[in-house]
Order: structure tokens, then C-alpha cells, then sequence
């Protein structure tokens, strides 16, 4: 018997890095998931990585997975993304938002084109995913939603790192909204047995896309593993909704607190 046992969780940008990780933890617990990205084919990707490998991967140890290619920036492949899940898992009881478009420009240099696509990918469609699988929870009774973030939420301090100068306002705006989203919805919705949380890596993550930007490398003794994200992400999804509600969070100090095992 798996911690999620019986439950149909949603992963997006599931094809790579935490979103890949969060998604095999839940189907090892007995979740049926549903792995989204834009990517279906690792070969179109130039960071490589793709739904179809991390739902095959699920099957191959034996869950349950469907990989359902969507841009999330399109508010109708949002509503394609929930109906058909619906449809070949049944309703949805987890929402993890974890897609990501990331650019890393000075203010003065960001493109209005890419400024949209970031805010749109990170902001809008995990407010109009949670829009669509509401009322799937509320008719099954409780559910969980919760929102990747970064300490970029965090107001920089000065002098700035290096990464400051380099530019990560947007990305930072993002995340601090993708926040307040957070807690704002669990307020909202904790009468209604549904838990709402934001949860940060407490130390950058190694991934194809951190990798790429050069914010850490494969080997870096300090970085934290993918799979510490994937614990609390589980941890975060398995409490009884009223109990771990309303959180801006980090991976290790939540999983500290709950007294569980850190993965190494």
C-alpha cells in the first residue's frame, strides 16, 4: 500500500529535472500520473528529456502513467491537459505546478515577448490549472495543489550576487507572485478540504535547465538533489489538507520539521 494509493495527481513540466522526479516519487506511492510538458520527443529538446521516457520509466517500475503533450502557455491546451485526464485517469485529487520558461536578461534588455511567455507559463496557467481541477476536489472531497518556487521569490540582497546582476527580476517577479498565489487559494479554499502550498528547493538543483543557465553543475558537492524536492513534494501531498495548508516552504527545513528522512 503506497501513500497515494488510489489517487490521480497531475505533474507539469514532467519531463526533466524535479518535475520528472516529483512524478516518479507519486507513482511509486501509487499514484496514477499524469506527466505534462511541451515535450513529447527528447530529441526535439535540446536539453533533452521527455513525458514519454518519464511515463515510461513509471510503467517500467511498475505505476501507472500517461504522458499528455501541452503548452501550457495556451489557455486551450490547459483545458485539453485536465478534460483528458479526466478522461483516462478520472478526476484529479493532485495538481503539481512545476512548468517553467525561464530567461535570464537585465530588465532593460527583456524582450515583451519572452517577459509574456514567462509570465504566462509560471503565473497564469498554474492560476487557470487550479481554476480547472477545483472542482474535480471539491467533488471528490479534498485536494491537493501545489506550486514549484524558487528562493528567486526572495528580494535580493545587496551588494547582489552574480546571478542579480545578471538579471533575474522576471524570474524572481514570477515566483513571489506564483507565492502570494499559494497562500491566497489556500485561504480560500481550506474549508473545502484543499491544500494549497509553494515549495523551494533550499539549494539550487541540478537539472538539465540549472545546468544549462550555469547555475550549478552536475558535480557541486552543495547543490541538493532532485530527489529532496520529490520527498517534500510527497510530504506536502499526503497530510491531511487542513493539517500542511497555506505554506511557502523549503525542501530540506519542511522535511526536518515533519521528522522525515532526508534523501542523499
Amino acid at each position: 500500500m503506497g501513500a497515494l494509493d488510489g489517487r490521480v495527481a497531475i505533474v507539469t513540466g514532467a519531463s526533466r529535472g524535479i518535475g520528472a522526479e516529483i512524478a516518479r516519487r507519486f507513482a511509486a506511492e501509487g499514484a496514477a500520473v499524469a506527466v505534462a510538458a511541451r515535450t513529447a520527443d527528447a530529441r526535439a529538446h535540446p536539453l533533452g528529456g521527455s513525458i514519454t521516457e518519464t511515463a515510461g520509466q513509471i510503467e517500467a517500475a511498475g505505476g501507472t502513467a500517461v504522458a499528455i503533450q501541452a503548452d501550457l502557455s495556451v489557455t486551450e491546451e490547459r483545458e485539453r491537459l485536465v478534460t483528458e485526464v479526466a478522461e483516462q485517469l478520472g478526476a484529479p485529487d493532485i495538481l503539481v505546478a512545476n512548468a517553467a520558461v525561464t530567461y535570464f536578461t537585465r530588465v532593460e534588455d527583456f524582450a515583451p515577448r519572452r517577459y509574456e511567455l514567462m509570465f504566462e507559463v509560471q503565473v497564469a496557467a498554474p492560476f487557470h490549472l487550479a481554476q480547472l481541477v477545483i472542482p474535480h476536489m471539491r467533488e471528490r472531497g479534498r485536494g491537493w495543489i501545489l506550486n514549484i518556487s524558487s528562493r528567486a521569490g526572495r528580494h535580493p540582497e545587496l551588494p547582489p550576487s552574480q546571478l542579480a546582476r545578471r538579471g533575474s527580476t522576471v524570474y524572481g517577479m514570477c515566483k513571489a507572485a506564483l507565492e502570494r498565489f499559494s497562500t491566497g487559494l489556500a485561504a480560500e479554499l481550506y474549508d473545502d478540504d484543499i491544500a494549497v502550498n509553494a515549495l523551494s528547493p533550499s539549494r539550487v538543483v541540478p537539472t538539465p535547465g540549472t545546468v544549462f543557465h550555469h547555475l550549478t553543475t552536475w558535480d557541486d558537492p552543495e547543490a541538493e538533489p532532485a530527489r529532496v524536492m520529490a520527498e517534500a513534494a510527497l510530504r506536502l501531498c499526503r497530510a491531511e489538507p487542513k493539517t500542511l495548508t497555506g505554506r511557502v516552504t523549503y525542501s530540506r527545513p519542511l522535511l526536518e520539521e515533519l521528522g522525515a528522512e532526508i534523501p542523499g
